[in-house]
């Protein structure tokens, strides 16, 4: 179903197959019997694809093996969402194999984010798919507590609006620039939107809200990502920012990576809320990416339509 230029695929239901793809690097076999259990105990069907556990040097089997495994899953009408082992690195290696013509046809759930970030890009490019971002199979309990996987459930199974609140203990909390904003929510981890400039998958941000989050990137790093966004052009239409977790981005070199972030995105001239639980961080919560999201700095909130609709 298509509403307003988006695809939204049906919402998952008890007793739907999903398949378990690794379309970058490799996982341990037990922490994606974890996150198997976890989907499982929600009534539904996990099936691991057939090269979902290889390796292939710092990737989960060669480009042909995650190719054929993510557009097999994306064809299968037997198929109802598809779950990313794990990020890593890979994913834009296989982002120009995907078949949009048979993801059009048959919509599916496909959830995860950090190197998965490239193949929602990708699939927004080709077929206006919304995605999910949320953790991905490769479970942590002490990361992803009971709080996380009811946020992942309720928006793979459910049909109403997330509500994503500040939350004063993230890095990039301190970070506001005040204002109320609504668009499309976009975007996802830094790295790969930065590594994505001058490819047909950035987006065009105009009038969209950006959603960023980093890993173990220092903040001089940050700092040369958000600068090449920036110098590229593709910031200047933005309707806001909302800023998720930072994760391991500390202080190396006296400067804090929230000062990064207000001196590289505070003067847009839009509205910048930072203290999003949205990303490698504690107790991550899941939103859709690709449908209408609201910013509001003075509730200190993020609300994001679903991803799905009702199936």
């Amino acid at each position: 179903m298509s509403t307003g230029g988006v695809l939204r695929p049906p919402a998952l239901r008890p007793g739907d197959e999903v398949r378990v793809v690794a379309p970058a690097g490799p996982v341990a076999a037990e922490q994606v019997e974890r996150g198997m259990a976890v989907l499982a105990g929600w009534g539904l069907r996990p099936r691991l694809a057939r090269h979902a556990l290889g390796r292939h040097g710092y990737l989960a089997g060669t480009d042909e093996q995650r190719a054929a495994d993510l557009v097999e899953a994306l064809a299968d009408p037997a198929v109802r969402g598809v779950f990313c082992t794990r990020g890593g690195y890979g994913s834009q290696r296989i982002a120009d194999r995907l078949d949009p013509a048979a993801v059009r046809r048959d919509p599916k759930v496909v959830c995860g984010y950090s190197d998965v970030t490239a193949l929602h890009l990708a699939l927004w490019r080709t077929a206006r798919l919304a995605g999910v971002h949320g953790p991905v199979v490769a479970w942590d309990d002490q990361r992803c507590p009971a709080e996380s996987a009811e946020s992942l459930r309720t928006a793979v199974m459910g049909a109403a609006p997330t509500v994503v609140a500040r939350s004063p203990l993230e890095a990039s909390a301190p970070v506001a620039v005040p204002g109320r904003a609504s668009g499309t929510l976009l975007g996802g981890n830094l790295s790969l939107l930065a590594t994505s400039v001058g490819t047909a998958d950035l987006p065009d941000l105009s009038g969209a809200i950006l959603l960023v989050e980093e890993i173990g990137e220092p903040p001089y790093r940050v700092d040369r990502m958000l600068t090449q966004l920036r110098r590229s052009g593709v910031l200047a239409g933005l309707a806001g920012v909302a800023l998720g977790q930072f994760t391991g981005c500390a202080d190396r070199q006296g400067v804090d990576v929230a000062q990064v972030l207000g001196e590289r995105l505070g003067d847009l001239g839009v509205p910048v809320l930072g203290g999003l639980p949205l990303g490698h961080g504690q107790t991550p919560r899941t939103v859709g990416l690709g449908v209408p999201a609201t910013l509001d700095t003075v509730a200190g909130t993020l609300t994001v339509e679903p991803a799905v609709r009702p199936a």
